[in-house]
């Protein structure tokens, strides 16, 4: 079967040499030289002030939340994945749905300050598929109110805006280093934020809030481990290989369903994108199953990222977002990971073809 993606795996020698390391010093967890050495690494290939390694993209978020001391309504986006949305339940928050711009996937800035209440504490937009929200018109519209922003960029991992990078907005960026993203510690994430005060409260959160026998706040486990590290600083070099790499996968899609009834979203002049994903957005919901089945069909597993819509989720009662859910019932993802034959992607658009023409 042909997975939506594929993770990528760096030579076992590789690995192993890191590997070596942690056999030699019998440290492999609670904030190591390699968690120490990738946290440095990262800040550098970045761009950013401060970041703190975390356990996974979804714990990073709930320590966003719980940092900010927020209380009350987050203003969120319906179009994500699902822990966007559990994390600011999880921290006993209610989730205020904003609707997304036709066909762009963010959130639509033009919309939330009619949402905003006295209940209100935050904005919670996500980087859908790597996209940048409309970070200043957020920002504008969060100081006018007095909000926190944290920005999910779970799918943005080397996106620049405007030659910085995009997780320099917001009072928190959280990432996700899961195994299915462009760069991966196989699990894994982190938090970051040019404010000092509030990376270390972070620092503090990750890790029980202590200091040896010093006690300072309330705190949780959310440490990474050397072992994710290692995979971690084995995979950072090969990120500007992995992104041209798949621009290229990007490129050759498009040449092959452009003259397809298709729609895809088209990246802004001034942003660096990473092509994590390949979103084509169908005519129906009826034409995409079609679609999605047939692939299936013939061994190849083109994902609906994100369905449903969050604020159809069964635990959540939410109001309609008509562009939401129109993407949510009509989007497919299809197949995108490093080493992937073209035979792959001329197999995947004939197939898309003769369904549609059929």
């Amino acid at each position: 079967m042909i997975n939506v993606t594929k993770t990528f795996l760096p030579p076992s020698e590789e690995y192993n040499e890191y590997l070596k390391k942690i056999w030699e010093t019998h440290w492999v967890t609670n904030q190591g030289q390699l968690c120490e050495k990738l946290e440095n690494d990262l800040k550098e290939f970045l761009g950013v002030k401060n970041l703190l390694l975390v356990s996974n993209g979804t714990i990073a978020l709930q320590l966003a939340i719980k940092a900010l001391d927020l209380k009350g309504e987050i203003i969120t986006t319906p179009y994500s994945y699902a822990a966007t949305v559990n994390s600011i339940i999880w921290e006993n928050c209610r989730p205020v749905f904003c609707d997304i711009e036709d066909k762009t996937f963010c959130i639509n800035p033009e919309k939330i300050e009619e949402l905003i209440t006295e209940k209100t504490s935050a904005i919670l937009p996500t980087h859908v598929y790597g996209f940048p929200c409309d970070t200043d018109r957020i920002k504008k519209t969060a100081d006018k109110n007095g909000l926190k922003v944290i920005y999910d960029g779970a799918h943005a991992f080397g996106v620049k805006l405007n030659d910085s990078s995009v997780f320099n907005h917001g009072d928190i960026s959280t990432i996700s280093f899961h195994a299915t993203k462009l760069f991966h510690t196989i699990e894994g994430g982190a938090v970051i934020t040019e404010d000092d005060k509030l990376a270390e409260k972070l620092f503090l959160y990750r890790a029980f809030g202590h200091l040896d026998d010093d006690y300072y706040s309330i705190g949780i486990n959310a440490r990474t481990s050397e072992f994710n590290a290692a995979m971690g600083l084995c995979n950072l070099p090969r990120v500007p290989g992995f992104i041209s790499e798949r621009k290229k996968i990007n490129i050759l899609y498009k040449n092959f369903l452009k003259d397809l009834p298709l729609v895809f979203p088209v990246i802004p002049d001034d942003i660096f994108y990473n092509y994590s994903y390949f979103p084509v957005f169908f005519r129906s919901e009826k034409e995409m199953i079609s679609v999605k089945e047939i692939l299936f069909e013939n061994g190849i597993n083109a994902r609906r990222y994100f369905y449903p819509s969050l604020n159809r989720l069964p635990f959540i009662n939410g109001p309609e977002c008509p562009a939401s859910e129109k993407s949510a019932s009509c989007v497919l993802c299809l197949p995108v990971f490093n080493g992937m034959d073209e035979k792959i992607i001329e197999t995947v658009s004939e197939i898309i073809s003769r369904t549609i023409k059929s």
